[in-house]
């Protein structure tokens, strides 16, 4: 019997995070010695806040090292309640907030309480790499609306009523977006609650784990609609704002019936998130984001380097890049280079100019192709200042080469 007899078909039919491969190449590179200046990865080059860091120490000292409750410890989860009160006006109980291993468990979470086999998941593209794997392994349906960069990576209320079926029983989108950047706004978030209105079967997932790294204006949530509320799944997590990524703490606020539900799930799969994690996450949560200076700096500088970085690609010819309101990533459409050759090589697709940029360039990216785009490939800007002036040269230099 070989080993793929052995192994499930449902392990068998993933795919690796594109993220996670590019990083992987990028390391094999780094280590023969091979400078590499990589803009693939998903997290913010900055330390989680001192305060926070303290919460956690103080926590390992008062022993606080026991089982934690399935759906988080009390406090948390009140602070969270309160935390969505405080900066988005949306009242939920502490009740309806499960704390989870990361913003990905959460999502997988509810895909796994609200999906049966063949159900239908409606995905604008660009998407995060996880959602349509996530979504097949729960038994459903990916069903993908395509945007551009024309259209800022932002789907229409007309695009969205053609993609609803009576097969749909789930939405997803994050905004702000990973990989565009983009943000949807009130009047354009209100837009697609009309639509979900009239199409009550449908429960939206809203991922909204870059909501603190905005550059203009207020985070806008779906949630705030009254005529969707009761179906939205707002997810949410200390990853990206408080620069926690290792910390593994995220969390869902949704409806009751589904909240217990995702605690009865998470029970048998994971338990708890990490007791000294969750006392971290409660210290950040209970910060106010406008008074926090390391949040604040950290925007500031994520939107200095935004503006380096799309005036670096904006003079390469070729690309056609966006100009992001959040996160930090630019999602540039390369299609131009599609044909063209260094007469050893012959890009076809946004696999293949990643693929030569890591190797002629040395810089690392990921192609657009695993967020939905094949047109596309994600830069991360989480980064210095020089390394983004110096790839965008080395890139330039290699894109020369292409005829």
């Amino acid at each position: 019997m070989n080993e793929d007899q052995i192994l499930s078909a449902r392990v068998r039919a993933m795919s690796e995070s594109a993220t996670l491969e590019m990083t992987r190449k990028s390391r094999e590179l780094k280590e023969k010695g091979i400078d590499v200046i990589t803009l693939s990865i998903g997290e913010p080059d900055f330390n989680t806040p001192e305060a926070v860091k303290n919460a956690a120490r103080k926590a390992i000292d008062n022993n606080l090292t026991h089982y934690p409750p399935v759906p988080g410890i009390p406090e948390l989860r009140k602070a969270i309640s309160e935390k969505l009160l405080r900066d988005n006006q949306l009242s939920y109980k502490a009740s309806q907030i499960i704390v989870s291993n990361g913003a990905k468990q959460s999502i997988a979470n509810a895909f796994f309480c609200l999906l049966n086999d063949g159900d239908e998941v409606v995905i604008p593209a660009p998407f995060w790499v996880s959602y349509p794997e996530m979504v097949k392994m729960a038994g459903g349906v990916p069903r993908f609306i395509s945007t551009t960069v024309d259209q800022d990576f932002k789907i229409s209320a007309a695009q969205l009523e053609d993609a609803i079926t009576s097969k749909t029983k789930a939405f997803i989108f994050s905004s702000p977006c990973n990989p565009s950047g983009s943000v949807y706004n009130k009047a354009e978030l209100q837009a697609l609650a009309s639509v979900f209105a009239r199409h009550p079967h449908v429960y939206i997932i809203s991922d909204e784990i870059y909501e603190f790294i905005r550059f203009d204006g207020k985070h806008e949530s779906i949630a705030q609609f009254p005529e969707v509320f009761e179906r939205v799944i707002l997810i949410n997590g200390l990853s990206k704002g408080f620069a926690m990524t290792g910390w593994r703490v995220g969390y869902m606020a949704a409806p009751q019936f589904i909240a217990d539900a995702c605690n009865t799930f998470q029970g048998q799969y994971t338990s708890g998130s990490c007791t000294i994690s969750q006392a971290a996450a409660l210290e950040a949560i209970k910060t106010d984001p406008g008074n926090c200076h390391e949040l604040n700096d950290m925007i500031n500088q994520f939107r200095k380097r935004r503006d380096l970085l799309f005036t670096a690609l904006s003079q390469i010819e070729g690309f056609i890049p966006n100009k992001p309101d959040g996160a930090f990533y630019m999602f540039p459409d390369v299609s131009f280079f599609y044909g063209k050759s260094n007469g050893v090589c012959t890009v076809k697709n946004s696999y293949d100019l990643c693929l030569y940029l890591l190797d002629k360039a040395h810089v690392a990216l990921v192609s657009g192709d695993a967020f939905g785009s094949d047109n596309c490939i994600r830069f991360s800007y989480a980064t210095s200042e020089d390394q983004i002036l110096e790839a965008a040269e080395r890139i330039k230099l290699a894109l020369a080469q292409l005829h």
